[in-house]
């Protein structure tokens, strides 16, 4: 049997159009994100294909510089930095599938409506996501490469409703998604109302898989992998829940896990979720 293997591109951190800035901050940035590519001797499945058309183009080229035959590409969940890059992808790679969970597909017809793609994605990316923006078909059953099972796993809701993350048992890898953060601030603006608890119940899922590495959703390009980062958004998310018990107004609460968690990447999404669950 092939032996399967990863690697993972990282777009970098950019600049976001907005003016709800937290405290002390200029500028409003994007969180960096994660595509991986899980391939065997010659063909390969591709996860989260990013945002921005420049994003997939450069993905894209990556991609192939690799000279594998890209069959599939899967989407852990439907937050667009995470899909709409998809276009660019599938024009180099015509022959590769688009596909997501039902529960995924529905939730990125969602983002394609007006509200969220004029309301809220192009008026903080102008100019920069691309033209033709494409909806995955609905996966039934497991993706397979090179004769190897790659398990599509429902975790319902973590930093949004019908999450997912991408399993490869024969390598102990976990594709999270957004279901694992690493050293990046959370994104907790839709975890009201027993968010927070259903996105602990999906860690639990990950951990119970054992797995050797994690690839998260937001990270820097160097990061580790480390299976760790599952008990490390465990306790983030045990942490804004504590200081969101304590606290009544949005400031209070973003300055409460800011004292706990200093030095990680863009504060602008711990504001935003600060703001999304108190009063100013």
């Amino acid at each position: 049997m092939t032996t399967l293997k990863y690697s993972t591109y990282v777009a970098p951190s950019k600049p976001a159009v907005s003016d709800d800035l937290p405290p002390g901050e200029v500028q409003r940035m994007w969180s960096p994100t994660a595509a991986t590519l899980i391939s065997g001797d010659h063909d390969a499945v591709l996860v989260d294909p990013l945002m921005t058309q420049a994003e997939g183009e450069d993905l894209a080229g990556w991609i192939a510089a690799t000279g594998k035959n890209l069959t599939a590409v899967f989407v852990t969940h439907s937050h667009g930095d995470h899909f709409f890059g998809a276009a660019p992808v599938l024009d180099r790679f015509p022959q590769a599938r688009l596909v997501a969970l039902p529960s995924v597909v529905e939730g990125m017809r969602k983002q394609l409506t007006a509200p969220w793609l004029d309301g809220f994605w192009r008026l903080r990316f102008p100019g920069q996501l691309p033209e033709r923006l494409v909806v995955a078909e609905p996966l039934d059953g497991a993706l397979t490469l090179e004769g190897e099972e790659l398990i599509a796993m429902d975790l319902g809701h973590t930093d949004t409703d019908g999450s997912s993350a991408l399993y490869v048992p024969s390598i102990g890898l976990v594709v999270a998604g957004d279901a694992v953060y690493d050293e990046v601030h959370l994104y907790l603006a839709e975890s009201a109302e027993g968010g927070l608890d259903h996105w602990l119940t999906a860690l639990d899922k990950l951990e119970a898989l054992d797995p050797v590495a994690v690839v998260s959703g937001h990270r820097q390009a160097d990061a580790s992998d480390d299976p760790r980062y599952i008990d490390e958004t465990r306790r983030y998310l045990n942490t804004f829940a504590r200081a969101a018990a304590g606290t009544s107004a949005a400031l209070d609460l973003y300055n409460a896990v800011l004292e706990s968690y200093p030095d990680r990447l863009n504060r602008g999404v711990l504001w935003n979720s600060a703001r999304a669950l108190k009063s100013s």
